[in-house]
């Protein structure tokens, strides 16, 4: 027995792996290709080695590793165990005893161990390749395109050069009709050459431009030009040959990412706290010399009522200084002075207010951007093993395998996953929710939905059967099919219609005695249906009794008496009395009123829905005694 169930284990470990190995190099390549996408304009056109892109591909796969493995771990389950349901592996499992968290027993230790791996890459490897990643975007970003001129507009991205090529020959790389203006000495000063062709190189250390230019003239003034100035003499060359170098660093230079230290984003967890606790203790300081600011300018502006304060209370001075007389009494010219200075006062508070503002601002949000990322490290870790146990049981719900309906129900969750945990992050960052709330809801979102899927497929709930789903609202709307008696091709017994023609007359007695004692077509009472009245076993007794007759008469060989069976209803036997079996539950439906006008207007509904059944079951009653009395189908 040990034995086989260690068979099972490598079993289920081969099969997951290998689906594994791959949508995780699939989902890491799909990561990529985003992430390349965003800088796409950094890369093209640089001239960048091949060595320094394969730092690129390298550091940012190293930083999306933790976030591929959540989709990859998705996808493989649910492709595992759909190709287990569809080839009724998993039946056969179940089927010799074994529950599905057994089956999965190995896998579930597998996560954990792509947890701690995922944790380590977040906190150990993913700060340090996050550091040289930017750092390489950063140098990209600084370095200078490739040389490509253009044909017909003129070239300015070599500083102090503007260079005009008429036509160019791609092959050879000889340009026509050159037109070179330099700038170096300033606008005004433009250094003029034309060339009739011409070629351009660069030089091997990649610092400057080489130009061999032939059939041309040049032209260079020979004192700087003013405003002033009337006749500027010049200089004009012509030449058959002429060679220039032109200062351009087209070379790729590491920067120095000192700056970027400071990165969330590029901290391990005990930095990340070290950081909170420096940056809460400036914003602190910050906030004191804010306060501090304050009392200043308070004190400032109540000193005159501190210097007088003696002569007031020896009654010199009136008590309350009434602004507008005492501004009444200024001349237009101090008015105006007074309303100035007032005004240049509010805007100078206003502006310095403002920037104390950004400066408490930023500080707040650095801060709650290192808190994020501080739990960011763990709720992603256990993201993975969130989607394994929605995977893995939601394939042996859906049963199905392969590439196709997998893989959409994979993006779905992640879309999912995804919206929630940026928006609840992002409302975080900004301070409108608990920081710790905001990056901990898509776990607390996800985990209860894992924790549904694993119950409910190891009960071999049937989820996402349509069928049970339309069988609830059916009963949610009083919806029921109706009744299909066909003629049978052998019949083993004939019915005793003298014993059917009694039962039918008990039945026709039951249905108009229960007519009688109960008012099914008026409006019932609210209070009795849910706190005094319970379950009834009449009607159901009296459709057992109709469906014993159906029974027995659908052996009949009489076409007519067949098609009269299917007049009678499916009858609902507790719909018109109460909403539940319970009476907790009926009680409750009744206090809380939205519910309970729901189920009332329900029941009022069923009750003259059955007054219109009874009616059908004692007429229909009536018409096949009718047909057995007049064809004496008797035995």
């Amino acid at each position: 027995m040990k034995l086989r169930i260690k068979k099972l284990d490598i079993f289920v470990l081969k099969s997951f792996l290998l689906l594994f190995s791959g949508t995780f190099f699939i989902c890491l390549f799909i990561f990529m290709m985003q992430f390349l996408w965003r800088y796409v304009d950094e890369l093209v056109g640089k001239g960048l080695e091949i060595g320094v892109l394969a730092q690129f591909f390298f550091y940012s796969a190293l930083t999306l590793i933790p976030v591929s493995l959540p989709l990859a771990i998705l996808l493989a389950a649910l492709m595992t165990f759909g190709n287990f349901g569809e080839k009724y592996e998993l039946l056969s499992m179940k089927a010799a005893g074994i529950p599905l968290l057994r089956i999965i027993r190995p896998l579930i230790i597998f996560c954990v161990m792509l947890c701690g791996m995922s944790f380590y890459f977040q906190n150990v490897v993913a700060p340090k390749a996050q550091m040289k990643l930017w750092t390489l975007l950063v140098s990209m970003k600084q370095t200078s395109p490739e040389l490509d001129i253009p044909e017909g507009v003129f070239y300015s991205d070599i500083d102090g050069y503007n260079i005009y090529v008429k036509k160019k020959d791609r092959e050879t790389g000889i340009m026509k009709d050159l037109l070179i203006y330099n700038f170096s000495d300033g606008f005004e000063n433009a250094h003029i050459i034309w060339a009739s062709e011409g070629s351009m190189e660069m030089t091997a250390d990649k610092q400057h431009l080489f130009l061999h230019l032939f059939n041309g003239e040049q032209f260079e003034n020979l004192k700087s030009q003013t405003i002033d100035s009337k006749n500027v003499p010049y200089r004009r060359e012509t030449f058959r040959e002429k060679h220039i170098i032109i200062e351009f660093d087209g070379g790729f230079s590491m920067v120095d990412g000192g700056f970027l230290s400071n990165r969330s984003d590029a901290k391990n967890m005990t930095e990340i706290s070290a950081s909170i606790d420096s940056l809460t203790f400036k914003a602190d300081s910050t906030g004191r010399e804010m306060f501090n600011d304050i009392k200043r300018i308070t004190y400032r502006k109540n000193s005159i009522t501190k210097r007088d304060s003696t002569q007031m209370a020896e009654g010199k001075l009136p008590t309350l200084i009434n602004t507008d007389s005492l501004f009444n009494a200024f001349t237009l010219a101090e008015k105006e002075k007074a309303l100035k200075a007032a005004a240049d006062q509010l805007n100078t508070l206003a502006n310095d207010w403002k920037v104390k503002n950004m400066q408490v601002s930023d500080a707040d949000k650095n801060i709650r951007r290192h808190q994020s990322d501080w739990h960011k490290k763990i709720t992603l870790s256990l993201s993975c093993l969130i989607f394994f146990f929605i995977g893995a049981p939601l394939g042996a719900i859906i049963r199905k395998g392969g590439l196709g309906l997998p893989v959409v129900i994979s993006v779905i969750i992640f879309v999912l996953y995804y919206i929630i945990d940026s928006g609840s992050t992002r409302v975080a960052r900004s301070g409108e929710m608990n920081i710790i709330l905001g990056t901990w809801m898509s776990t607390i979102v996800l985990a209860p939905i894992g924790a549904f899927f694993t119950y409910k497929s190891n009960k071999d709930s049937v989820v996402f059967n349509l069928e049970m789903y339309l069988n609830f609202f059916r009963w949610l709307f009083g919806m029921r099919p109706s009744r299909h008696v066909f003629k049978k091709e052998v019949i083993i017994k004939d019915p005793n219609y003298t014993h059917v023609s009694d039962e039918l007359t008990t039945l026709s007695g039951q249905c108009q005695e229960y007519l009688n004692t109960h008012q099914l077509g008026s409006a019932p009472n609210y209070y009795r249906i849910f706190f005094v009245d319970g379950p009834s076993n009449a009607i159901a007794e009296i459709s057992e009794r109709m469906d014993h007759i159906i029974e027995e008469l659908s052996n009949s060989k009489d076409g007519p008496i067949l098609n009269q069976l299917n007049n009678y209803p499916i009858v609902s036997t507790q719909a018109h009395k109460s909403p539940s079996d319970h009476r907790w539950l009926n009680i409750l439906f009744g206090v809380f009123i939205p519910v309970g006008l729901f189920f009332y207007f329900r029941i009022w509904m069923f009750g003259k829905r059955l007054d219109k059944d009874l009616k059908r079951i004692i007429q229909t009653n009536t018409e096949v005694q009718n047909r057995i009395k007049n064809n004496s189908l008797d035995i």
